[in-house]
């Protein structure tokens, strides 16, 4: 019996890689990828009209003429995003030929200030249907656009995080990041207050930026939404 199982054990060891630990705690000791890193690793369908599609990992962008201006815009866009830098994205987007209620539920899903969450529930009661939530979640999930049309901030009424495309870790990088991000930035001199990521807030000197919570706040005291990224808060 002894010799049955010295057998047994020999046939079933597991041998370690000589150089497993040492890849192991080197990918634990790894930086996270810049923004710029990972914005390369996204890659984008787009047809004339805007981005139709969005995925991550392996693969490339499929674009062809005058579609490839909406890549580039999208990946320079994506990019300033997850640097904390753009809190808005203004490249189209093309949602033709998905159904009329993933449709209803996307647009619930853009309308959805960044920062902020809401529910499964909340989406389909707003849409009409109180008891879709399920289906909801199977809309969301199917989005072709993640990020750029921000699923992420749609949670489970327990407030835990649900399915996301690109996995819960992503999903919290992404709120995470959202959380930490000024919404809003003024400009002392012009008194005009601009979403993060507007062609005008860049322009603004770092010694007259002045940080808003909402577009009420910066009313309150003298200034005025910019005409061009048309800031407004959510009950506006």
């Amino acid at each position: 019996m002894d010799r049955t199982d010295d057998t047994l054990r020999e046939i079933f060891a597991v041998t370690a890689p000589p150089t497993l630990s040492a890849r192991i705690l080197a990918a634990l000791r790894a930086p996270a990828p810049g923004p710029d890193t990972l914005a390369e690793r996204f890659h984008f369908e787009a047809g004339e009209r805007g981005i139709r599609r969005l995925r991550y990992g392996r693969g490339r962008d499929v674009a062809v003429g005058r579609a490839r201006r909406h890549v580039e815009q999208a990946r320079a866009e994506l990019a300033e995003y997850l640097a904390g830098g753009r809190t808005f994205f203004s490249v189209p987007i093309d949602l033709s030929g998905i159904g009329e209620f993933q449709d209803r539920v996307l647009a619930r899903a853009q309308e959805i200030p960044y920062g902020e969450v809401t529910s499964y529930a909340e989406i389909a009661r707003r849409i009409g249907h109180p008891r879709a939530s399920r289906a909801v979640g199977n809309a969301l999930g199917a989005n072709p656009v993640p990020v750029l049309v921000p699923c992420h901030r749609v949670i489970r009424g327990d407030g835990t995080w649900g399915h996301y495309a690109f996995g819960p870790a992503f999903k919290t990088r992404l709120l995470t990041l959202e959380r930490g991000t000024p919404l809003l930035v003024g400009c002392a001199s012009t008194r005009i207050v601009c979403r993060r990521g507007c062609a005008h807030e860049r322009r603004i000197a770092e010694h007259g930026r002045v940080v808003f919570a909402s577009v009420a706040d910066a009313v309150s005291v003298g200034y005025r939404p910019c005409k061009v990224c048309r800031p407004r808060d959510r009950a506006a």
